[in-house]
């Protein structure tokens, strides 16, 4: 019998902790709160440099695909995404063009005149920055756990919509930066990218930039 209270006990205190660490709403203040640090403190980011893992799921595979790499950022025009494994590939943006070298094949898409990839561009570099919250283009929600706060996304745009259906940005308490980005497509398939070693403000030369 005691045994058997024992067990109930442990089983209570175990599904409590599992609800405590559940995502939930945030109130009023704290969102104003959270959106007036982020704003602020992104508007003080001019470099970061990052490592970062890329987990890429897609339904009809077992298993993620999982790409590393390095991030350089200059904020707010430039970005280079240097993956290393499983392969080398980098994806440079800068100057409203892209630019990509796929292991030494190299190509550009030009982002001037084309508002959706121009879009889609500012997006990408605005998850990265967490400078996404003072724009009128998406639907916004916002989540608390006991270590993160997280921002949810739903665009507006139809052309942006096609792409993406959701982004999470996930902030580490203590920490002004995005430590998480999740982008969910339309198909519920989504690209979740986990940033480590963050340095910001730190002079990045304009070679990183250059295709």
């Amino acid at each position: 019998m005691f045994m058997k209270t024992k067990l109930l006990f442990v089983m209570v205190l175990f599904n409590f902790s599992l609800l405590f660490a559940q995502e939930r709403k945030m109130n009023t203040t704290e969102i104003e709160k959270f959106k007036k640090d982020i704003i602020a403190d992104s508007k003080k980011i001019q470099t970061l440099t990052a490592d970062f893992t890329q987990y890429k799921v897609m339904s009809f595979l077992e298993k993620p695909i999982v790409s590393k790499g390095k991030l350089y950022l200059q904020n707010p025009k430039a970005m280079r995404w240097n993956y290393s494994q499983p392969i080398d590939y980098n994806v440079i943006f800068n100057n409203g063009k892209i630019y990509i070298n796929d292991e030494g094949k190299k190509s550009s898409v030009d982002l001037q005149g084309n508002k959706k990839f121009e879009k889609l561009n500012q997006l990408i570099v605005g998850s990265v920055s967490g400078n996404l919250f003072s724009t009128n283009d998406f639907v916004l929600s916002f989540l608390k756990t006991d270590h993160a706060r997280i921002a949810v996304l739903q665009p507006k745009m139809k052309d942006i919509k096609k792409y993406i259906k959701e982004i999470q940005l996930t902030f580490y308490d203590g920490q002004s930066t995005v430590t998480e980005v999740k982008l969910i497509e339309p198909s519920n398939d989504y690209t979740k990218i986990l940033f480590t070693n963050k340095i910001l403000n730190k002079t990045i030369n304009a070679s990183v930039f250059n295709p």
